[in-house]
């Protein structure tokens, strides 16, 4: 159990490469994180319009995990919190939803390495008291110019919302994606590993699951 001025959690740790080194991996959960927990690729309420993982794991490294948990503490001073659609995505369902829409604007290319893929960053959006979402003006996974910042098709009162997520999360320490109002991510995310499948605590990806372009039965990314 770690323990930080913010909350409490549990983590896992595994070598890293054969090396004496350690990657620590938080599970986002309650109560230990004050957020409602939906992982929309468990679900078929995603792009795809089915299931990626097989289990909703929330995972995120511990670095994130603690920026997550200062985004939670400043929406809470507004009487917000966060809904949670997606953070740790081990390489295996990058490649699943590259496979379905390659579309370099939203997703990145599994040959480079998503930082989904890396634990440190967390698709959300805020609710209000009544566990509302506030009006942002498109649904999470919307791949349509009306997803990005500064959108002029958006209107006045989604933007304001925008803005306030935008404003407590890189409060919190987080950058944005200009693409899609609900994507964050650390900075110099490329500096963290990719976690594979196999990596995690329990499994949440299908058997059989490629981890390399169509028709790869398990090739490792770079």
């Amino acid at each position: 159990m770690i323990r930080s001025s913010h909350v409490s959690f549990i983590v896992y740790l595994w070598p890293e490469n054969q090396q004496e080194q350690y990657m620590t991996l938080v599970e986002i959960r309650k109560p230990d994180f004050d957020v409602e927990i939906e992982i929309a690729y468990a679900t078929p309420d995603n792009f795809t319009g089915a299931p990626v993982y097989a289990r909703p794991g929330c995972y995120l490294h511990e670095k994130a995990a603690s920026a997550l948990a200062e985004a939670i503490r400043l929406a809470g001073i507004l009487d917000l919190r966060f809904r949670v659609f997606d953070a740790l995505r081990p390489t295996e369902a990058q490649w699943a939803l590259w496979h379905h829409t390659p579309d370099p604007e939203f997703l990145a290319d599994p040959t480079r390495g998503s930082p989904h893929s890396r634990g440190v960053a967390v698709d959300l959006t805020l609710i209000d008291t009544a566990g509302n979402d506030l009006d942002m003006g498109t649904g999470f996974d919307a791949f349509t110019p009306l997803s990005h910042h500064g959108n002029p098709g958006v209107d006045a009162g989604a933007q304001r919302n925008r803005h306030l997520l935008m404003g407590i999360m890189t409060t919190a320490g987080w950058d944005f994606y200009r693409n899609e109002w609900w994507h964050y991510q650390l900075f110099n995310s490329r500096d963290y590993d990719l976690v594979q499948d196999a990596d995690l605590p329990e499994p949440m990806m299908p058997p059989g699951a490629a981890n390399g372009p169509a028709g790869s039965s398990g090739g490792t990314q770079t």
